[in-house]
């Protein structure tokens, strides 16, 4: 078989890209960037709002466990960490399963680093839990906004 001399020239010479093709590259990537970025910035805040009302869900299906067994919630007193210790205050929970009620025995923090308030009897309900969101403090909007039991659905 015969080899064309432009054959193996043009493997031969392929050096890469230049420099103008490089920076057509990084315009593209930079107008995308630009579009997609703002896209995904906050998506922190959104998913720490979201653990908080999922742990919130998870407290009260242990805690309406807890009722079905004890006849009663726990009260503001004895607190969440009744869930995962027996309380030995008044009402002491008869039928308390061994176990606990939450998963990995302890009460998780709110995605901020803080403990759910809980209220028994609660203002809303017959328990009210709250996360004060990002700030910490009562009210507030966005990701300080507060996360309650009664408003979700």
């Amino acid at each position: 078989m015969k080899k064309n001399k432009y054959s193996m020239n043009r493997f031969h010479n392929n050096k890469g890209f230049s420099f103008l093709e490089l920076m057509v590259v990084v315009v593209i990537l930079g107008i995308l960037a630009t579009y997609v970025a703002p896209r995904f910035m906050g998506r922190a805040d959104d998913a720490k709002s979201v653990k908080a009302k999922v742990d919130i869900v998870s407290i009260e299906t242990a805690l309406k466990l807890y009722k079905l067994d004890n006849g009663v919630y726990p009260t503001t007193d004895q607190g969440l960490a009744a869930l995962v210790e027996k309380p030995g205050t008044e009402p002491v929970p008869m039928n308390w399963k061994e176990k606990g009620y939450l998963e990995k025995a302890r009460v998780p923090k709110d995605p901020w680093g803080r403990e759910y308030l809980y209220l028994s009897p609660g203002i809303h309900d017959d328990y009210d839990i709250i996360s004060y969101g990002a700030d910490g403090v009562p009210g507030g909007e966005g990701k300080d906004k507060d996360i309650n039991s009664w408003e979700l659905e």
